[in-house]
């Protein structure tokens, strides 16, 4: 996907960006191929690849959510996939960034300071464990191509205020959709929505799934990464 190819999709998703925006994307990407081989980010580095797979992928949360003043945290973002793409696109948005590898929380910092980026946030924690001090704060928690949705939910929804939406980017979810019910009673979870698309030109399958939180979370949730592991509540 060259920069043509990834404007005009964009623009079917309603997404318009500048020139400034673009020439941020670019810098991004520059730094993280830079900077890759030391911290270990992506697979792929190759830029049609990373503007299709990463910087659009990331982008097509629009198609589920409207992200206009909302304060958003992006659980296990790695190189920022999707909560600093969509910082950079969205630069009135809210974001913490969340992972619990120091080595990709300070390359994360890297870019926002080379961009001089405001109102983002790195955050070097487990999920499990930074839930359990920052109950209910966030309008929007995302994770995209993180653990098993059950375990993301556990993780998640103690996270969000009421009525906020949990939004999982994955490839298919149709398995991890089997047995979920006892999820959605106890963490009391409603409105579930999926949306399916295909990547252009490569045709692969990507799968949007929200919920929305319609009470509070009870203080048992989360569990110790072990329990979450080994039995589902």
């Amino acid at each position: 996907m060259n920069k043509e190819e990834f404007l005009k999709e964009l623009k079917k998703i309603n997404i318009n960006i500048n020139d400034k925006t673009l020439s941020k994307l670019d810098e991004y990407y520059e730094i993280l191929v830079e900077e890759n081989e030391k911290y270990n980010l992506t697979a792929i580095t190759e830029k049609n690849l990373v503007y299709l797979k990463h910087f659009y992928d990331s982008l097509s949360i629009v198609r589920i959510i409207n992200l206009e003043d909302q304060y958003l945290l992006d659980i296990g973002t790695g190189a920022g996939f999707p909560g600093l793409v969509l910082k950079i696109v969205f630069p009135n948005l809210k974001i913490d960034l969340l992972d619990s590898t120091n080595k990709k929380c300070l390359f994360l910092q890297k870019v926002i300071d080379k961009l001089e980026l405001k109102n983002i946030n790195v955050i070097n924690a487990r999920a499990e464990e930074y839930a359990k001090d920052n109950r209910e704060i966030y309008d929007i928690v995302t994770s995209r191509a993180v653990a098993p949705l059950k375990h993301l939910l556990e993780y998640s929804i103690p996270l969000l205020k009421v009525n906020g939406n949990f939004i999982s980017l994955k490839s298919n979810i149709d398995e991890e959709l089997k047995n979920i019910n006892n999820y959605y009673n106890k963490l009391y979870l409603s409105n579930e929505q999926i949306i399916k698309y295909e990547l252009p030109k490569e045709l692969s399958l990507r799968t949007l799934y929200k919920v929305t939180k319609q009470n509070k979370t009870p203080l048992i949730y989360p569990r110790m990464y072990s329990q979450i592991k080994k039995k589902d509540i």
